[in-house]
Parts: C-alpha cells; structure tokens; sequence
C-alpha cells in the first residue's frame, strides 16, 4: 500500500479556490510565513477518502476483531452509551455555562449526571465520595497521590515513599514519583501479590502507602490484602487501589471494604468507554471520608431546593487538575452503560469476565506455560519461554495471531514472567470466538515446533510486516522527503 504522499499528480485537486491574485492580504509577519509551499500531496477528495478509508479497514478494533489485550479490558462498547453521549443536551453544552449567571439553568441534566455517577461509583467501589476531574488513568493516579500527600502534610506526618510492588503497572511508581515521593520497590510473590517479607522489611513510619492492583497484574487476587491493609493503617499510612482490573471483582468485591483508602477507576475499561489510540479515557478517583476534603476543585453539590451547582469553596482541596469537568463525554458513556446493567448486570459482567478467562486459560494450558496453577480471574498469563528451544519468542506468536484475523494478547508484561502472554478476553465475547482464538494460539504452538521460520515471517497479510524498532527509537523521523 503506497504512502498518500505517493499518490495523486501535480496540480490535482479536490476544490477550485477563487482567484485571490487581487485581492489585498492581511499582513503577517515575515518570520512566520514559508519560504516555499509545503510538500502535500494533490490528490482529489475521492482519492482522500478511499486512502484513508482503506487504512481503516486495515486496523483492529472491538467492533471489528477479537482484541484480547490483557490488563486493557477491551469490551465491546455498546452503541446506546454512543446515543445517550450524542444526545443534543449533553453534546452541545459549554463547559463555561455553569459559571455564568443563570447559565446553571441551561445545565442542570449535565450537572445531575456527574452528581448521580459520583454517587454511583461511590456506592460500587465502597468509597465515601469520587472526582470525576482525571482524564486518564495515569492522571487519576497521580490525583490519588496528591491526595495522599495532602492528608499527610495536612496531619504533620513526615512520609517519604511509597512502596510499589515489582508487578505493578509501570504508571505507578511514576506517578508516585511525580507526587514526590521515593519509590521502594519489592518483590512479588507466585500470585502477583506482595512479598510479605519484603513488605514488612519496606513498611515504616515514614511509609506514605502502598499502591496495589487487585486482582494482581497476573490476573490473581491478592489473598492477604486485609493483613497488608491493618500493617499499612497501623503507621498512618494509605492504600491506594489501582482499579486498572476492577472488571474481575465488579458488583462482588468493593476496593473501600477491603482496606484501601484511595482508589481511581478506568472509565474506559471497566465501564466499557471507548479507548485505544491514545484516547479519550477517564480515571476518576475515589476516597474514604478522611480524604474527602483534599478533593480537587470544583465539586458538583444537590441544594435543598433540589438544583445542582459547583462548590468553589474548598479549603483543603489539592486544586484544580483539570480543566471543568473531566472528559464529559465519556463519563456520560459510563453513566448509561452502569445505568442499564443495574446491580446485578454489574455483577454478572465479572462473572462472565473471569468465567471466560479461566475458560481460555485450562483450554491453553496444556500447549503454554500458565502461570496460575489453579483458577485466575479476569485474565490469564502464559510465559513463551518453552517456545525458546524452537528458536521461537512470545513476539512470534502476537505476530502470527495478526496473520489469523485477531489482535495479539499483551506481551512481556508483566515484566516479572519471561516471554508474557497476558490474555483477557473480557465478558463480551462468545465461546464460539474464544474457541476460534485458542485454536488459532494451538496452531500457533505447533507451528512453533514444526516450522518456525514460518512465524519468523508474520506477519504476512499486512501492508507492514516486521519493524526494526530499535532503530526506528534511535533514529527517529517522523518527516517525509520526497525522492529526488
């Protein structure tokens, strides 16, 4: 398939433009005007459309493709969430309105709808009251972790790390980091769970708290969460719950019931918001009541009279984190998928989550290494390292998985199991497609051993096949230069 820059000819256009050659100019300033045109390709608008077009339907999506990305809960999105985000009252609304005089009254639905999912995230993660400000999950973490060091600065404690386990999701520690505080890393043990040697060894009273997944980054629940919980508590520091796989303990297990004081949630994924691409997402954070204070500015308040406005009054709160009000669209995909689950929908959707996963798990397990030795939860992780005799690596099976119609599993994550494959099939698939996918992965084994030249290969139904990336990191550019 050629660039867009190859095609097209000279001249050609997709509109006439009318003849300015008269026409008196606005003056700009010389510094800002090129020296010679751009080099843009000239092609016609039809030729634009099918370009691009046809790049489309060469990409994976949910809506196109079986897409088992594990720790990335990738669920089909269902389209009445698209219709309720596109509804006029809540597409068309400023952000600016609320703040103006009377502007209130034209927001009112807007307002009640991020009131009512604070109110409901709160209720299904067990915490006394959520921000819906943080536009990523990252964001929502380094939001948590302010939070954390506000309680701390505001009781006078001297806190200065927080521990992370070495299985953790790589935004953690980074967003500890960028609150200030020191890393100490420590070990996992088979589960994915801390270490609880290393736990204790890390554990003192300038300890901020411990950021944990749970289920564990291999797709296991952290069986001693509540002994980790009391040890953390008992020298006033917080947990802090990364939601990236709430989908495994949705409508079961409440993160605040457990122990955790700080808790953010991937709208995105959990509650089944488009992602990928870079974006839009959500990472609205929870708290426990003696945090509740420190949350960011504003906050959307129900008056006696029953109408909605935002409370600028908040003396303890770590600030503005983002502009308004936090990815509205999103929140309000959320808000309609929670609405039309109810409790009980919620509660089947981990059901079916972990039910598939374990289902993916035991048909694999006889062909990879899993690295549960009983039942995971919502996702399950295999190590290629055995492939390794055949000459053959965990990349060579992602790749040859693109050449069978399916997106690849995550791979060499988590870092602590050699050649991952972290597969996460999610709620919303069939048995007939994960059949179709362990299948494909049991070709794929045997091919390993009978022909591995032939994965070396994958993929080989795309336009691009395998990439130098080491070279494309180190020399990187992002310009096209035409050919003399």
């Amino acid at each position: 398939m050629k660039l867009i820059y190859e095609k097209g000819a000279p001249g050609r256009r997709a509109a006439r433009l009318p003849d300015m050659t008269n026409e008196k100019a606005p003056a700009f300033n010389s510094k800002y005007l090129r020296e010679k045109p751009a080099d843009l390709p000239e092609l016609a608008e039809v030729e634009v459309v099918r370009h691009f077009t046809e790049l489309s339907r060469l990409n994976f999506s949910v809506d196109t493709h079986f897409y088992p990305l594990g720790s990335c809960t990738m669920k089909y999105n269902p389209k009445a969430c698209e219709a309720a985000a596109a509804l006029p009252g809540f597409a068309d609304a400023h952000p600016v309105w609320p703040q103006l005089r009377g502007g209130g009254l034209l927001t009112q639905g807007a307002l009640q709808l991020l009131y009512e999912t604070e109110r409901l995230l709160s209720e299904i993660c067990g915490m006394a009251e959520f921000t819906l400000q943080p536009l990523a999950g990252a964001h929502g973490e380094l939001t948590g972790v302010m939070l954390m060091a506000a309680y701390h600065r505001d009781r006078g404690n001297r806190k200065t790390h927080i521990i992370v386990p070495d299985s953790a999701h790589g935004t953690n520690p980074a967003s500890a980091a960028l609150g200030g505080y020191d890393i100490v890393t420590i070990p996992s043990d088979r589960n994915g769970a801390p270490d609880m040697a290393a736990f204790r060894k890390a554990l003192n009273a300038e300890t901020a708290g411990i950021m944990l997944t749970c289920p564990s980054t291999l797709g296991l629940f952290v069986p001693n969460i509540r002994e980790i919980a009391e040890a953390v508590h008992a020298v006033d520091g917080l947990m802090y719950y990364d939601g990236a796989n709430l989908n495994a303990i949705l409508g079961r297990v409440k993160p605040g019931a457990i122990g955790f004081d700080v808790c953010h949630l991937n709208l995105h994924k959990t509650f089944s918001t488009p992602h990928g691409g870079g974006g839009p997402g959500a990472g609205p954070v929870g708290v426990v009541e003696k945090l509740r204070p420190y949350l960011p500015i504003s906050r959307v308040v129900k008056t006696q009279d029953g109408m909605y406005s935002l409370d600028y009054d908040l003396p303890k709160s770590i600030g503005y984190i983002a502009p308004f009000y936090g990815n509205f669209g999103v929140i309000v995909r959320a808000y309609a998928y929670i609405l039309m689950l109810g409790r009980e929908g919620l509660r089947e959707t981990s059901n079916m989550a972990v039910l598939n996963a374990n289902y993916v798990q035991e048909k694999l397990r006889p062909y990879f290494e899993a690295v549960a030795p009983g039942r995971c939860m919502h996702e399950c992780v295999f190590s290629g390292k055995p492939l390794g005799r055949f000459g053959v690596h965990t990349l060579d099976i992602a790749k040859g998985l693109i050449d069978r119609g399916m997106h690849p599993p995550t791979v060499y994550f988590p870092l602590n199991v050699p050649e991952a494959i972290m597969i996460e099939p999610t709620e919303t698939e069939s048995r007939e497609t994960l059949d179709r996918f362990v299948d494909a992965m049991k070709e794929l084994a045997a091919l390993a051993e009978k022909e591995p030249d032939a994965l070396h290969r994958a993929p080989v139904s795309m336009p691009v096949g395998r990439l130098d990336e080491v070279a494309a990191a180190k020399n990187m550019d992002l310009a096209y230069t035409k050919s003399a």
